[in-house]
């Protein structure tokens, strides 16, 4: 009875200290004061330090930085329209996203402005909800994280899709008179108690003499961008495999059809509420330059309170003809 007795206070103690953990009355306040449906207000912070095991430039060397340093504003307005602007300060004062939008009903609606092209599964994530502290390089080799035009987005039922027409030059506000037409279309499959969602992208660049992400190299015109993803959410396991392949006449290949393919594999745990264990499988595959490199990552994300949370990266860079490079990473991160 006493050994009972003991469990049960032992027990009340612990379903104590629990929810003392879980109430979180200044995250409350200040979700009262600057959340509601027509203002939200949204912030994120995060400060970084890198470690290269050898005295290179691999994975930023070795120094602290800031990662994303962003207020972010939005809302809904009389007649179903919406806002948005989203401001970045980590170097310069600098816009990501300028929107203005209508709502057609609950599963259509439409935006004007800046705005990501949905062409990777691994940009649609904020910095602040990322798997990893860096993206899947072939978002940054083969796409600009935003672009200016018209993007149309719904979800009727299971299916979505995301539709964009853009200048296709970025966040520079340039064109000539070409766009860009990006697609995704997308299917959820609800398990039970888990999510199984498939989707495919594509998009045809025609603007001309156009950087082609962090490459190097330029597209003549008429580029295009293929591939789908597999996501599955699990309440314990979760993971992606994606893929990607861009195509385009290079002005630096005098001209010559260059062929990136790009793919990674994401696997990851829920070790506790708090902890989730994650490894990533990335490969990049240049055709006519002959580049090719594998960077293997491992990673542990940590939800220390609602808003306040860490994350630990180990990199290993294997690159075709060339010495392996190891590094390590750390970010401290706000979001609101």
């Amino acid at each position: 009875m006493k050994k009972l007795i003991l469990t049960l206070i032992l027990l009340l103690l612990s379903s104590g200290i629990l929810f003392a953990q879980q109430q979180e009355p200044l995250a409350d306040k200040l979700t009262d004061m600057l959340k509601s449906d027509v203002f939200r207000v949204g912030i994120l912070l995060q400060s970084e330090g890198y470690f290269s095991f050898e005295d290179d430039n691999f994975n930023g060397g070795r120094q602290f930085d800031i990662g994303a340093t962003r207020l972010d504003f939005r809302g809904t307005i009389d007649n179903s329209f919406t806002y948005r602007l989203q401001l970045d300060f980590r170097r310069q004062t600098s816009v990501m996203d300028a929107q203005v939008g209508y709502l057609f009903n609950k599963n259509h609606r439409m935006v004007a402005g800046s705005f990501k092209p949905f062409l990777s599964r691994d940009l649609d994530p904020s910095p602040g909800n990322t798997d990893f502290m860096d993206r899947a390089r072939l978002v940054g080799v083969m796409m600009n994280s935003r672009e200016i035009g018209l993007t149309f987005l719904g979800e009727p039922g299971d299916f979505n899709y995301r539709l964009g027409i853009y200048n296709g030059t970025g966040m520079t506000r340039q064109n000539d008179n070409r766009f860009m037409y990006t697609a995704r279309l997308g299917y959820r499959f609800d398990l039970e108690d888990d999510v199984l969602e498939l989707g495919f992208n594509g998009a045809l660049n025609q603007t001309q003499n156009v950087q082609v992400g962090n490459t190097g190299l330029t597209s003549e015109g008429d580029r295009t961008i293929l591939g789908g993803f597999v996501e599955y959410t699990g309440s314990t396991l979760f993971g992606t495999f994606e893929l990607l392949t861009t195509r385009f006449d290079a002005s630096e290949l005098s001209g010559n059809e260059e062929t990136i393919l790009g793919y990674y594999i994401t696997l990851g745990a829920h070790i506790s509420d708090k902890n989730e264990l994650l490894t990533r499988w990335d490969y990049i595959e240049y055709d006519i330059t002959n580049r090719t490199s594998t960077l293997i990552s491992l990673g542990w994300n940590h939800q220390a309170t609602r808003l306040i949370s860490f994350q630990v990266n180990g990199l290993a860079l294997l690159n075709k003809d060339m010495d392996e490079q190891f590094g390590i990473s750390g970010g401290f991160q706000f979001q609101f």
